[in-house]
């Protein structure tokens, strides 16, 4: 879909459900979504499917069910949106982390080895490839206020996968995760070029081929 075929006719642009919504105060406890919510999650969604930049606001707010003045009334301009959407992906991301905790307590090596199936199974499911990463390489004009968020997020996503290899026991936790990292980063990128049947479908056994090897050398030492 072109650019201007996506602000012209919006309507076409499906919104994904909304992950916050909120009961009213009624019998029936129905639910009603807060706009701010929707306009979040639907921008997400747009920005997933055509770019940040392949998009706009008018689109966005239509898609969302509401209207530009609302949306300017939650968010001064579309960069303090493209923040927002950022920091709603950074808490999913912190999410996971709870999750992969509460499935493997007490086992740093099992919570290592789920972190590789659940990024693969990522890497599976998701066609368009880590949306923070995509936005620091869509938005390089300097001093845009994303790149703020991108980077406490890699740096903070960084420094809990190397705690969890140094939990693990390995030799060199800095640079399992670091070459953990890069191969998710890089087979994210391997799928968008290549599709699902280059490089990216040996994610998964690069992973456990590197944690092995570096599992060994600390044997060794």
């Amino acid at each position: 879909m072109s650019r201007s075929l996506v602000s012209k006719n919006s309507k076409s642009v499906s919104s994904s459900k909304p992950a916050d919504v909120r009961p009213e105060k009624n019998d029936c406890m129905q639910v009603r979504v807060a706009p701010r919510d929707r306009i979040v999650s639907t921008a997400c969604e747009l920005f997933r499917q055509h770019g940040i930049r392949g998009i706009g606001v008018d689109a966005i707010a239509e898609a969302a069910d509401t209207n530009k003045m609302t949306l300017y009334r939650h968010f001064g301009s579309k960069d303090d949106l493209i923040c927002e959407t950022l920091r709603f992906k950074s808490e999913q991301a912190c999410a996971f982390w709870e999750e992969l905790e509460a499935q493997h307590p007490n086992d740093p090596m099992a919570r290592l080895h789920g972190w590789v199936k659940a990024r693969a199974q990522c890497l599976a499911d998701n066609p368009y490839g880590c949306d923070l990463a995509n936005a620091a390489v869509e938005l390089k004009e300097q001093g845009h206020p994303a790149h703020a968020v991108i980077e406490n997020f890699k740096l903070a996503q960084r420094r809990r996968l190397e705690a969890l290899c140094q939990e693990a026991g390995v030799s060199e936790p800095e640079l399992l995760s670091d070459t953990l990292s890069m191969l998710m980063e890089g087979a994210q990128v391997s799928k968008l070029a290549t599709g699902s049947e280059g490089p990216s479908m040996r994610f998964m056994r690069a992973c456990e081929a590197a944690i092995a090897s570096f599992r060994q050398r600390a044997t060794m030492l």
